[in-house]
């Protein structure tokens, strides 16, 4: 069951294990959102487009991933009333605010790569 947010300050409190803050950052920070939102990016994509962007997700966890964002108000989900029915994703206004973090963990990676791979070898070696 979700917490419900009582305005008190420990329901933004991270550290805390019963924290509204920590259920959405548990919510947020996990690699298939994190993908979601950068394949989705500033553009509006079919379900079939995500999971043809998003190498190596199942339908399954692409399809709970989209429910939880869209319940967290991180994606708008828009169905059109065709045959078979066309569903569209895009990022809201909070989704694409995280959109700027997420940008920012791609760079990271991007810049580290190399640092990390060489960590890694030192430690297993």
């Amino acid at each position: 069951m979700t917490k419900q947010l009582s305005g008190l300050p420990e329901d933004a409190d991270l550290t805390r294990a019963d924290s509204l803050a920590r259920e959405i950052f548990s919510d947020v920070a996990n690699k298939w959102a994190l993908l979601i939102i950068e394949t989705i990016g500033d553009g509006t994509l079919r379900f079939s487009e995500l999971r043809k962007g998003i190498d190596g997700i199942s339908h399954k966890m692409l399809t709970q991933n989209l429910r939880m964002m869209e319940r967290n108000g991180l994606v708008e989900r828009t169905v059109y009333p065709t045959v078979p029915p066309r569903v569209e994703y895009c990022l809201t206004e909070p989704g694409r605010a995280l959109r700027a973090t997420v940008d920012g963990m791609c760079d990271w990676t991007q810049r580290y790569l190399r640092d990390i791979e060489e960590s890694r070898r030192r430690f297993d070696a």
